[in-house]
């Protein structure tokens, strides 16, 4: 496997959410490095010896702007 992509959002309590695009794969932490570092370990419990080569992180930040 060459990658997998997590889409990362904020939290609504706060925080960060992390979920894999293709595979039941959800994490999430208190700050971008705690979400990285729990990313990690949730990719090395799921595939194993067989780990992709890139973890790509797609971060969506929403904003809202009044006109």
């Amino acid at each position: 496997m060459k990658e997998i992509i997590f889409l990362v959002e904020e939290s609504k309590k706060g925080g960060y959410e992390a979920r894999a695009l293709r595979y039941s794969l959800f994490t999430e932490g208190n700050t971008i490095e705690e979400l990285k570092e729990n990313i990690k370990d949730a990719v090395r419990c799921h595939f194993g010896e067989d780990l992709p080569n890139i973890i790509r992180l797609h971060i969506v930040k929403e904003e809202i702007i009044r006109p």
